[in-house]
């Protein structure tokens, strides 16, 4: 279902002759920790594969994997592991949690929030049913219903989680400040938390301090979380982000230089050496479009979002760019999908197609200086 065209892909997808056939070996070293756990975990749900803790255990391993290296096969694999409950009405609460996790990550946020509320229910005291489930409801701009979640979530899981989540609503409600104030304080008084929540933690107070438009207190918060040698796809693409905005390409695309795996990241090494001139920019860009209409060939709309900012920065499409950014806030309205409107409707002099993510940001009061100055630019079209 999720499997990623990697390389000069060709736009038909390959059908395997056979369930036997190998089409590719993930590269997992042998001195891997998380392999080792992923090859015993396939080989206990092998020989009883009816167990859900078992299936529920490998799912979440791989899905761990997918986030690090950004490789959505893993997600399929995820998704396998589920297989004797996927399409069921019933199945214990952990295997709907995990069922939800792989749906959002498809955009198939309804499912996945019924799967959410269906495990909360038989498992109140679940903290990762109700982290997702705010997580799914940020997605969507529900600040009530993830207030309520998170609200959940920090009555249950360490404090560290639950201030990181009231601070990530309060810097998408216009408190910007207060967010950034109680995260940093709460990240002082969990010096020993979980490497994985620091890592999560400081890369929202990093994105809240952007907000506020405190361009050295989020490089601190940033290469804080980097310090911590964690793999994370996400972090990487936020502070690609965040490098591409001061004007430092070059750093981009030393950062980037052994991540072309991941497509938001080979996103952002297209553009940064497009900004560069590199000499490598055609050959991202043709790996890209490869991987965007292999894609559409079959019938994934998940990569919109990146398939328009590609359209728009590398391409120099913005009519194109346009209808995809539509297409993409219609699923889902964070910040970075709102910028993403406001950039190609402000290129292809479109005001009005910009309109829901203006209506956003007077709704909600996001601080953001990049957000404001484009809001600034649209108003002064004819």
């Amino acid at each position: 279902m999720l499997l990623c065209a990697i390389g000069g892909a060709a736009a038909a997808p390959y059908v395997p002759r056979s369930d036997d056939q190998v089409v590719e070996r993930l590269p997992m070293r042998a001195t891997d920790q998380s392999a080792r756990e992923l090859v015993a975990l396939r080989e206990q749900l092998r020989r009883n594969p009816a167990d859900p803790a078992t299936a529920v255990r490998l799912a979440e391993a791989y899905f761990d994997r997918a986030g690090a290296e950004g490789d959505p096969r893993y997600v399929g694999y995820a998704q396998a592991a589920l297989s004797p409950w996927w399409g069921a009405a019933e199945a214990p609460a952990a295997v709907r949690v995990m069922r939800a996790i792989v749906l959002q990550y498809d955009h198939r946020f309804d499912e996945a929030l019924a799967d959410l509320a269906a495990a909360s229910s038989a498992a109140p005291d679940d903290a990762l049913a109700w982290s997702w489930a705010t997580a799914i409801h940020l997605v969507r701009a529900d600040y009530e219903r993830a207030r309520v979640a998170c609200e959940r979530l920090g009555a249950l899981g360490p404090p560290l989680a639950g201030a990181a989540c009231r601070a990530q609503i309060a810097a998408l409600s216009g408190r910007a400040t207060q967010a950034a104030t109680a995260l940093r304080s709460a990240l002082h008084d969990a010096a020993d938390a979980d490497p994985a929540l620091r890592l999560w933690a400081l890369t929202r107070l990093a994105e809240t301090e952007e907000r506020r438009g405190d361009a050295m207190a989020a490089e601190r918060a940033y290469r804080d979380a980097l310090a911590l040698r964690r793999s994370d796809v996400y972090l990487l693409a936020a502070y690609a982000d965040f490098l591409l905005d001061q004007g430092r390409a070059a750093e981009v695309l030393t950062l980037l230089q052994d991540h072309r795996r991941a497509d938001v990241l080979l996103l952002r090494l297209a553009i940064a050496a497009k900004a560069k001139q590199d000499p490598r920019r055609e050959a991202f860009e043709r790996e890209l479009a490869a991987r965007f209409e292999a894609a559409r060939a079959r019938g994934d709309t998940t990569h919109r979002k990146e398939e328009s900012r590609f359209t728009l920065a590398v391409l120099g499409q913005p009519e194109h760019a346009l209808a995809l950014a539509q297409a993409n806030y219609q699923q889902q309205r964070e910040l970075a999908d709102a910028r993403l409107l406001l950039e190609a409707a402000l290129a292809a002099r479109q005001r009005a197609a910009a309109q829901p993510a203006l209506q956003w940001m007077a709704a909600s009061g996001i601080e953001s200086p990049a957000l404001h100055a484009l809001a600034a630019r649209l108003r002064e079209l004819p």
